[in-house]
């Protein structure tokens, strides 16, 4: 089973992209984030032509969205608002065989990591807690499950290419690593990537669109990530971040990440 997890940056825009991506790495299924249109919108006919033709899409125009797209069936468990919007930012299904995937796209937070000052880094806090206590509450981590998604922290220091000038950027500020340790040690999820590459190696999923020369400067930033429960850490076969997507032609900033599972 190939679970891969993309913030696609407009999954419209960037169709052709997508269609490339399937056919030369073939997921089973697909978790997308800022997938930024409507439902009545969303590239659904062409996706099922390529073979993905069980779907579950949550969309809203030009933000946000999160879409599942798979080649093998599963129940749409449906989806939460969190912190009181209707925006777009998660949705679940249950695989055959009882696996629960979960698809995130967790607020980014804006510029300044001040709560007091800055709503958007509030609201991503406020998410942040809001999901440890809804999977605390409602979820055990003896179930099996995948999370997934653009959780828009790199927590660990060689997750961005330079820890110490990024202490003080949203992203990678102790208090956002702090609250996703938090959500990560609450149910025990493993961090499926790091299962495979040591944490003293770099790592990243995100790229600038500013850096020109994005893949010479290589300051990135492992934002996207996929987790598994306990019971699926013995089948984790092999991870990897798809570098080259970033580099195509129109690309999204994020590049896909790949977790194969036995």
């Amino acid at each position: 089973m190939r679970i891969a997890t993309w913030n696609i940056n407009s999954v419209r825009l960037r169709l052709p992209t997508v269609l490339a991506f399937l056919q030369e790495q073939a997921p089973d299924v697909l978790c997308l984030q800022e997938t930024k249109t409507e439902d009545k919108t969303f590239p659904a006919e062409a996706l099922k032509d390529a073979g993905y033709v069980h779907q579950a899409i949550r969309g809203m125009k030009s933000y946000n969205g999160v879409a599942v797209i798979s080649r093998v069936p599963f129940t749409d468990e449906g989806q939460r608002d969190w912190c009181g919007k209707t925006d777009c930012r998660h949705l679940a299904v249950k695989l055959d065989g009882g696996v629960e995937v979960h698809n995130f796209y967790v607020p980014a937070g804006g510029d300044e990591p001040d709560p007091a000052v800055n709503d958007k880094f509030a609201h991503k806090l406020d998410f942040l807690a809001e999901m440890q206590s809804w999977f605390g509450a409602e979820r055990k981590g003896s179930d099996p499950m995948v999370l997934v998604g653009d959780l828009n922290i790199a927590p660990l220091e060689h997750d961005v290419w330079s820890h110490k000038q990024l202490l003080k950027v949203v992203s990678h500020t102790p208090i956002e690593v702090e609250e996703l340790g938090k959500l990560q040690t609450g149910l025990g999820w493993v961090d499926a990537v790091r299962h495979f590459v040591p944490e003293t190696e770099k790592l990243y999923s995100w790229w600038s669109y500013r850096s020109k020369n994005w893949e010479l400067a290589d300051k990135g930033r492992r934002l996207d990530h996929v987790w598994v429960t306990e019971p699926l850490k013995s089948r984790l076969k092999s991870a990897a971040v798809v570098k080259s997507m970033r580099g195509v032609e129109k690309p999204s900033d994020h590049a896909p990440v790949i977790v194969d599972l036995d």
